[in-house]
């Protein structure tokens, strides 16, 4: 696995099919502002559910400061359009199946063999400005985020 990528470091570049089918790079992203990149296990399970609906819950507060957001992983394309479609979620969800985009970034792995949750606040340059790790504070990703780019 490749090292984490970190605080300072330029955010690797990636293009992935998002819920709609079509192809989403962290370049277009990062032309509109800021990104805000949440990578997570799996759809449609607790923690990752209520994740999810918490970035869509805050999603306004993200708005504000011009930034997009943006889910990542392993699941299929269609897989993601079930579950934005069933939680509303006004943001991308990307598909990582092979878990590529998630090893260039570095996300631990959760007791070796689970998908981590892991969330990396990108300012429009492309540099990584904050991240954090923690498979069980679903929820604090968002926090952690806002309070980011409040000071970018």
């Amino acid at each position: 696995m490749a090292k984490g990528i970190g605080r300072g470091d330029r955010a690797p570049r990636f293009e992935l099919s998002a819920q709609d089918g079509k192809s989403v790079s962290l370049e277009q992203l990062l032309e509109k502002g800021p990104v805000v990149v949440f990578f997570y296990p799996k759809d449609e399970t607790p923690g990752c559910t209520k994740e999810a609906c918490s970035f869509r819950d805050s999603y306004d507060t993200f708005q504000e400061h011009g930034a997009s957001v943006v889910g990542i992983s392993s699941d299929s394309a269609a897989s993601h359009r079930r579950f934005a479609d069933k939680h509303g979620f006004p943001f991308l969800l990307l598909s990582d199946p092979e878990g590529a985009v998630r090893k260039q970034f570095g996300v631990p792995k959760t007791l070796g063999i689970l998908d981590g949750r892991s969330t990396y606040v990108i300012d429009k340059g492309g540099v990584v400005q904050h991240v954090f790790h923690s498979q069980i504070m679903a929820s604090k990703h968002v926090d952690e985020a806002i309070a980011a780019l409040k000071s970018l």
